[in-house]
């Protein structure tokens, strides 16, 4: 029986792969999807079975899952597409005869009024519908998503955010695809919902002190209101839409809905999550 994981040619898919052969999964056993195939071809050298299918690829997706135990869903990144491809991918799961689907959902999914929460939402609902057992991580921040701003903030000294006094749990993608193959290979995850953070809530004066110690520049942070933010980042040439959403974002991080502190990744990982100086200084070595 066969390891679906979807996203494998994404940063956290090709992850999540490796964390599972690190825990013993023969590579014959997984298999991953995926639109640019030829990003995985290090992953097919390993054994890994690579298979170009996109979540509402309905032939592909069901030659992908043909006799396998265990669907890997990781969200895809589509903003405002994403409930009708994860519709789709549990749809084929099922006309497969998949026995479980493990998803990356977002923080407090069912009731946080995060803006990425809504599609997160409803993909839990047609998971909890579908008669397949669920497993659900609520995946926090990951520290990686702060690695453009991180390199911006080096040349011009400056670390802008309209996000105020907000703090953010973040851990590494490496934590999370820890934790996925965790529950993948352990017991008693069925019908789990695991809140995943790291351990620290840090706000975005720490960001900048660990911004400053691991590039060597002197960054400080710009706090700004979100309409100088939009104005800011639409002058370096983000479309409008595009800033928004980068604004909406900061706002719910001024708001509290990104700093939670469960502990939830830590125990399924067995370890500490990545402080915030080490996740940026692997992110920044590539």
């Amino acid at each position: 029986m066969t390891i679906v994981v979807t996203g494998a040619t994404g940063h956290l898919g090709r992850l999540i792969i490796d964390a599972l052969i690190a825990r013993g999964v023969e590579p014959a056993a997984i298999v991953g999807t995926g639109r640019a195939v030829e990003r995985s071809a290090d992953l097919a050298a390993r054994g890994v079975r690579i298979v170009a299918a996109s979540y509402d690829d309905a032939a592909a997706m069901d030659a992908a899952l043909a006799g396998a135990e265990t669907l890997m869903l990781v969200s895809g990144s589509e903003v405002g597409a994403r409930v009708a491809q994860h519709a789709a991918a549990i749809e084929a799961a099922q006309r497969a005869g998949v026995r479980r689907i493990v998803y990356t959902s977002v923080l407090d999914a069912a009731d946080s009024p995060l803006v990425l929460a809504p599609e997160h939402a409803a993909t839990e609902r047609l998971l909890a519908d579908s008669g397949l057992a669920v497993t659900v991580l609520r995946n926090g921040w990951y520290t990686e998503n702060y690695l453009g701003a991180v390199q911006q903030a080096a040349q011009s000294g400056a670390l802008l955010t309209s996000a105020g006094q907000g703090r953010v749990a973040s851990a590494s993608r490496r934590d999370y695809a820890e934790a996925a193959a965790a529950v993948i290979t352990g017991e008693g995850h069925e019908g789990a919902v695991y809140e995943l953070s790291g351990d620290v809530a840090w706000g975005f004066d720490e960001l900048a002190a660990a911004a400053s110690t691991v590039t060597g520049a002197t960054i400080a942070v710009q706090q700004v209101t979100p309409e100088q933010h939009v104005a800011a980042l639409t002058g370096a040439g983000l479309d409008a839409g595009t800033a928004g959403f980068v604004v909406a974002l900061d706002g719910d991080i001024r708001s509290g809905l990104l700093a939670s502190t469960s502990g939830d990744l830590a125990r399924l990982i067995g370890r500490p999550t990545t402080p915030l100086e080490q996740g940026l200084r692997a992110a920044l070595a590539g």
